[in-house]
């Protein structure tokens, strides 16, 4: 019983670093992580919306682009230590809404009151995290 408990310890000992390498970010989202902000993936962002709003295979490259935008410009600004959290949020929430409004123009009025629904309540995997606190694990590694 001893040893096969041993065995069991020691290879999780073994795996934990290799999964802790797939998990760990690398290059600008790296530094970025290290200032205990985190963003939101793109695709994490499309599959929210796909599933919340219906988007059509048509819409979804579009919608990808502009969320790709609103990433790249917000981890832009997220690079600049010296600016505070309250600075970052004000520079960042003209770019959310930016995005919003593009997004809106390719929705169609059934989608536009979903997604007023959908923004009325909790909707952190849109947003990511901008006051330092870890998000919940997805149970998935993040590429």
């Amino acid at each position: 019983m001893n040893r096969i408990r041993l065995l069991a310890i020691g290879s999780m000992l073994l795996i934990a670093p290799g999964m802790l390498a797939q998990q760990t970010p690398t290059g600008e989202s790296a530094k970025v992580a290290a200032q205990g902000v985190v963003l939101p993936y793109v695709g994490d962002q499309l599959k929210v919306l796909t599933q919340k709003l219906d988007l059509s295979v048509d819409q979804q490259p579009k919608v990808k682009i502009i969320l790709q935008e609103l990433h790249d410009a917000s981890l832009k600004l997220m690079q600049d230590k010296s600016t505070s959290r309250e600075e970052l949020l004000s520079k960042v929430k003209p770019l959310r809404m930016n995005a919003d409004k593009k997004i809106r123009e390719i929705l169609s009025d059934d989608q536009k009151k979903k997604l007023d629904q959908y923004l009325q309540g909790p909707h952190g995997e849109m947003h990511g995290n901008l006051s330092g606190a870890t998000p919940p694990a997805t149970g998935k590694p993040k590429p």
